[in-house]
């Protein structure tokens, strides 16, 4: 579903935020991807996104090239960032209604999904009120419904807990796994390594712009926890 190939990226010409990271998420996985602050994990998912480009390698979403395809890529990726930066003049209900026209989804099938997702989020009562009045974790329902109306079959989250109560994040794990039994493959960033550690069939690990562990999560941890293997790495030289 996923494929990275020997992906590099710099923004001041020397130092790669991104060096030589090739990884491979397939349909049904759920990967975490987990490193320290300034790693590279918001820089790759941004570069499969297709929101930066990237100097070297490549990255294939469905067989389709990111650099070469990218409006057919967009068309079946939902990209969530850590801080949702959307139309604030907008009402939940216009933007939940943009995002399906953008991605052609019927009235009948809209009309479903959002009735669907903004119960399950406890979002319906404030739908037809401004996003502005909306705080950061009703926002993040939001962003996340806009991109569940239009089942992609690959989820990109970077920090997807941050802001969402309990109750919310609970909801989300639930429907990671639902989607992955259906086939979509969801790559997301995290510093919850407990998360990826119950949650996630596989994870990797990159420090300062490189991959140093990724596999399947059981053979990553063997014996201990994520979090000490994560610790062991960043002690590392």
């Amino acid at each position: 579903m996923l494929i990275i190939q020997n992906v590099s990226k710099s923004y001041d010409g020397v130092k790669k935020a991104c060096h030589d990271v090739s990884l491979k998420i397939e349909a049904g996985d759920i990967f975490g991807f987990v490193g320290h602050n300034g790693a590279g994990k918001t820089t790759l998912l941004k570069s499969i996104a297709g929101i930066i480009d990237f100097d070297e390698g490549d990255i294939f979403v469905d067989g389709l090239s990111v650099k070469q395809d990218s409006l057919e890529v967009k068309k079946r990726i939902a990209y969530i960032p850590d801080n949702p930066d959307i139309y604030e003049s907008l009402t939940g209900f216009n933007y939940l209604s943009l995002i399906s026209d953008i991605f052609g989804i019927s009235e009948e099938m809209r009309k479903k999904e959002i009735e669907k997702y903004a119960n399950l989020f406890e979002i319906r009562d404030v739908l037809h009120n401004p996003i502005s009045s909306y705080s950061h974790g009703m926002k993040q329902k939001l962003v996340i419904t806009s991109a569940l109306i239009h089942k992609p079959k690959l989820f990109l989250l970077d920090e997807p807990f941050v802001g969402l109560d309990p109750k919310a994040s609970f909801q989300l794990k639930e429907i990671f796994k639902e989607m992955c039994q259906n086939g979509t493959a969801i790559f997301f960033s995290t510093h919850v390594l407990e998360v990826v550690e119950k949650l996630c069939n596989k994870v990797a690990i990159i420090k300062q712009g490189k991959i140093v562990a990724s596999g399947d999560t059981q053979d990553i941890i063997k014996d201990q926890s994520l979090e000490s293997i994560f610790m062991e790495i960043q002690r590392e030289n």
